[in-house]
């Protein structure tokens, strides 16, 4: 099992599961990340936070907490 926090610069990847509860899941399906969709990683900071993600058209900064909810395939 794979989360958007391990994923390299420059590839695009499937979200699979959100794991998290309440809030902050409800905040990351809010910002267009949900099952099935794909994101590609843009950036990803020197010291890995925050990581800039291509999702549905437009541009998404992540902190690594978040990110290490979604799950991707």
């Amino acid at each position: 099992m794979k989360t958007l926090k391990e994923i390299p610069c420059g590839e695009t990847v499937k979200v699979k599961r959100l794991s998290g509860a309440g809030p902050v899941k409800r905040r990351i399906m809010d910002m267009g990340i949900t099952k099935g969709v794909e994101l590609f990683v843009r950036k990803v900071a020197p010291l890995g936070d925050p990581v800039e993600v291509t999702v549905r058209g437009y541009e998404l900064s992540l902190r690594k907490d978040d990110a290490s909810m979604i799950e991707v395939e």
